[in-house]
């Protein structure tokens, strides 16, 4: 997979930017504050139609836009597949009320649950020590947005999930103000059971693919001092002999399928959808007194144990950082061996953060013909023989040019 084009209108300090890339390795070099980050975003956004950093779409959108009668953003790319050649674009529409975002493939309207996975991205920057050591929920949303671009059905059923629970958590607060037939919740239960036990199995599945992968990792990163565990801390009780049936039985392409498909109600999601609907019935009083939804996906959480020590807390900020980079290095290899595609790197400014040793490693996984835009305040992070095989770029206030290396012809945007 390869980002051929990207053209950006009024998004961030970019006013109009049309840039393409023709060698698998892109470096971009410019102080703080001048686009570097923001170009990074752009591709994510077009991968995931949501940003790593900013609250709400509207800070997308350039100053300088707001002065027009209807302020946008526009963001399009052209994506070479491994079957094809994709357009992608996000138009986002800013009125007094809200911010319209509008998404087409190939000029066609689509969900932003369908543009998932069109554009494979793994990102890493320096705010993903907060990935560990942060919120379960930043946690959550790293689970969902890996998950979603492996299989864009499990964006869809996440957003079906979502609803779900914002209808029922209405209903349980409007039967603890008002008291009233608890069977209303029948039907909300059976939706929120269907879909929440497919993400659960499809979240146990990718955590124990991801676990195998990422110990290795670690332990090149490490010099073998550390062994690293992943752990899915689910809010059902999946140990029982049930649970383990969880991790033993389901490949992650067949979560989403029918017990038809399956052969067997003793199949993990159907597993899931049991425990999950016990649960809700042994503990509907309880949901009812706190007019929330007490269990379920929305309430898991992701853990990275080294020795048997809960890293998100007890770990050192170094430990944390290297925990961050092997596990994007594991997800870099997880959607390549689940979609045969290679994601495209994304790497704000990290080699700065980094020792000699895990720049080395990383730098390592850039192979081949993958494609890898790096951004770098100076260029004294990078081996030579790296920077010779890299197109490189100066920022400076959302200004592009190109820059020539040791005597090597420039190659412009």
């Amino acid at each position: 997979m390869r980002l051929a084009h990207l053209s950006l209108t009024n998004f961030r300090n970019y006013v109009r930017l049309e840039l393409d890339f023709s060698q698998p390795i892109t470096l971009l070099q410019g102080d703080n504050a001048q686009g570097k980050t923001n170009l990074l975003e752009a591709a994510y956004y077009l991968a995931t139609a949501s940003s790593p950093r900013a609250r709400t779409d509207r800070e997308l959108i350039n100053w300088l836009a707001n002065e027009d009668e209807i302020p946008f953003a526009r963001l399009e790319a052209k994506v070479e597949g491994s079957d094809a050649l994709r357009e992608v674009s996000i138009v986002l529409l800013s009125n007094a009320d809200r911010v319209q975002k509008e998404i087409r493939i190939n000029g066609v309207k689509r969900r932003a649950s369908e543009l998932i996975g069109q554009l494979k991205t793994v990102l890493f920057m320096p705010e993903d020590i907060d990935l560990i050591a942060g919120s379960p929920d930043a946690r959550r949303n790293y689970l969902d947005t890996a998950i979603s671009q492996i299989d864009s059905r499990y964006a869809r059923s996440l957003s079906q999930y979502n609803r779900v629970l914002t209808q029922r958590n209405s209903l349980l607060r409007t039967l603890r103000e008002r008291p009233g037939d608890p069977r209303q919740l029948d039907f909300w239960d059976r939706r929120l059971v269907e879909e929440g036990g497919h993400l659960i199995a499809w979240r146990v599945r990718t955590v124990a693919a991801l676990d195998q992968l990422v110990q290795d990792i670690h332990a090149r990163l490490t010099g073998g001092e550390e062994r690293l565990r992943l752990l899915y801390r689910c809010s059902l009780p999946l140990d029982g002999e049930q649970g383990r049936q969880l991790y033993r039985q389901l490949p992650l392409a067949a979560a989403r399928a029918s017990e038809e498909e399956m052969g067997t109600e003793d199949t993990p999601a159907s597993v899931v959808r049991h425990i999950f609907q016990r649960q809700l019935e042994a503990r509907r009083e309880e949901e009812i007194e706190r007019g929330m939804t007490l269990m379920g996906p929305q309430r898991d959480d992701l853990r990275f144990l080294v020795g048997g020590v809960d890293m998100c807390t007890y770990g050192s900020r170094g430990q944390q950082r290297t925990i961050a980079i092997s596990l994007k290095l594991a997800e870099m290899e997880l959607i390549r061996d689940k979609t045969g595609e290679e994601p495209i790197l994304l790497l704000d400014d990290v080699m700065s953060e980094l020792d000699e040793e895990r720049r080395h490693h990383l730098m390592d996984a850039i192979h081949g013909e993958q494609q890898a835009i790096i951004t770098a305040c100076d260029l004294s992070s990078f081996a030579p023989s790296f920077l010779e095989q890299a197109t490189l770029w100066r920022i400076e206030g959302g200004r592009i040019e190109s820059v020539a290396y040791e005597g090597a012809p420039p190659t412009g945007p």
